[in-house]
């Protein structure tokens, strides 16, 4: 179906208001809080619970979830519209997983891979899972919610208007696949011109492009967030 001129621009407002959300947390998170951020997550007499919520919530969904979510309340759009269902499940998971498996091949080489735990690599989740209960599965739970499900979403939603707005003719041919996985490149600073770094780089294109071609052919997203809980931080 043909993206219509008004569409598209509702589209483009869309989009500008993700960059837009994304750029302004993330240059106040730097900029004007980023030591004291590093410092409260080191500092072990702020209850745990109350350290994830603040560097999740103002850091990581600001960044990666606040955009959408105010796009989809000015539009009235269910994230449950961007394939969060149950049509194609098992394939859309399995396939996604496949294209992590470049990238884990190149860590594995590079010794870069640790023994598996989700969201190991987030600073507060040593001690997040050392702490006592309740907090430790409420702080879980949050580190989940912000390094998992919506860094995840994050890159469904930007390519689904982006594709919508841009449709390919070719099947695996996607400019809302590429440029988020460009984005990727760029937002993880994997970018460099040594055999190395140029490596690095195609295996985090095949993993996020790879994702959003099985969001694209499967019509479900539920294998891109599997990515963020199972693989991403945690290997």
């Amino acid at each position: 179906m043909k993206c219509t001129k008004e569409r598209k621009k509702q589209l483009a407002v869309d989009l500008w208001i993700i960059l837009i959300t994304s750029m302004a947390v993330l240059g106040i998170v730097l900029m004007g809080f980023g030591n004291q951020i590093n410092q409260l997550a080191a500092d072990s007499s702020v209850n745990i619970l109350l350290r994830v919520l603040i560097i999740g919530l103002c850091g990581q969904f600001g960044i990666a979830g606040l955009g959408i979510t105010i796009v989809c309340l000015i539009r009235k759009e269910s994230f449950l519209k961007f394939g969060l269902n149950m049509k194609n499940l098992f394939p859309a998971l399995g396939l996604s997983l496949l294209c992590c498996v470049p990238d884990f091949v190149y860590c594995l080489i590079n010794g870069r891979v640790h023994a598996w735990c989700p969201f190991w690599d987030v600073n507060t989740t040593p001690e997040v899972l050392s702490s006592a209960f309740p907090y430790n599965i409420l702080a879980f739970l949050v580190t989940a919610l912000c390094w998992g499900f919506f860094e995840g979403f994050n890159y469904v939603v930007i390519r689904d208007k982006i594709s919508e707005m841009y449709p390919s003719k070719h099947r695996f041919f996607d400019w809302g696949a590429l440029v988020c996985a460009v984005m990727c490149i760029l937002i993880h600073g994997a970018v460099g011109v040594t055999p190395d770094a140029l490596i690095e780089m195609l295996t985090t294109m095949i993993l996020i492009y790879g994702m959003l071609i099985v969001r694209k052919e499967t019509g479900n997203a539920w294998g891109c967030v599997l990515i963020f809980f199972v693989y991403w931080n945690a290997l």
